[in-house]
């Protein structure tokens, strides 16, 4: 099967209405380009405010399902598109979650997932604002196809990507916020693209399945954020990269048959040896 997949790569101002209002616009350009399933970055709907401790920026937050979440739904029915859409959620009173909502081409809202992996690095305070999730990892049957949503910092992780993979995902999603310090060397940053990369083109190629990820550009308080959006298929290759200094929507064509051509060709799915991973679930195994 065959299927579209757009991802929408900006840059983000201060102003929440005209982020959503460009965000919206970019989305039904990707529609005319044949776009099925649409990604967007991780907190779209704002800059990146976890650079700083402020308790002003709780405002940001909102339920879901709420106002965007319910836009989004108006959005992906007119269209006929399954929407990924990263938002800052409210749950109660101080307690708040990175959250990704997924809705199908009906309109519906088919449920969230909650980032499970926070940082708390120079530039990206997330443990100031973000609950870890207290779910498992999940799937979510679209129209187009099961996928599997997971966030920025999760993608660094391989436990994640394999156990949503095992529940079926054909495709796992990454919205991201990642970027550079302004001040670090070319080579550096070099390198920490390249890791950021081939991690998840790990994850593809350990789990047989499509990889999405989706990252914003522009420079915001310090930070570079390189782009980098990319798709790559089920054994690493990469079929789309997006540039890393300028905005872009692109619909990338994939076929979810190659998950069944590569896992019969690079079994590994086969070869686990389950019984031997007991310590995986362990902090840190010291030796005897």
């Amino acid at each position: 099967m065959k299927i579209n997949i757009g991802t929408i790569q900006l840059s983000c101002s201060a102003d929440v209405q005209e982020n959503l209002k460009k965000t919206e616009a970019e989305i039904r350009q990707a529609v005319q380009k044949g776009a099925n399933i649409i990604c967007l970055q991780e907190l779209f709907r704002s800059l990146y405010f976890c650079n700083e401790e402020k308790h002003e920026n709780f405002d940001l937050a909102e339920p879901i399902p709420g106002p965007t979440t319910e836009f989004m739904q108006d959005l992906a029915k007119e269209l006929g598109v399954v929407i990924i859409a990263s938002l800052f959620e409210k749950r109660a009173p101080g307690l708040y979650h990175n959250t990704t909502a997924v809705i199908d081409a009906d309109g519906s809202y088919l449920g969230k997932y909650r980032k499970s992996h926070i940082p708390d690095d120079p530039g990206f305070y997330e443990k100031f604002y973000f609950t870890p999730a207290d779910e498992n990892y999940k799937v979510f049957k679209t129209k187009f196809g099961t996928i599997g949503v997971l966030i920025c910092w999760d993608q660094w992780y391989p436990e994640p990507a394999r156990i949503t993979a095992l529940k079926g995902a054909e495709i796992l999603f990454y919205p991201t916020a990642i970027g550079w310090e302004l001040d670090e060397t070319e080579a550096v940053n070099t390198e920490q693209y390249n890791a950021w990369q081939t991690m998840q083109k790990a994850h593809a190629i350990a789990n047989g399945v499509h990889v999405v990820s989706v990252n914003r550009v522009g420079t915001e308080d310090g930070t570079k954020f390189w782009g980098g959006t990319f798709v790559a298929n089920p054994f690493g290759s990469v079929l789309y990269q997006a540039p890393f200094d300028q905005e872009e929507t692109h619909v990338q064509e994939i076929d979810l048959a190659k998950t069944e051509h590569y896992r019969q060709v690079w079994p590994f799915l086969r070869d686990r040896r389950i019984e031997t991973y007991g310590g995986i679930t362990k902090r840190y195994l010291d030796e005897d």
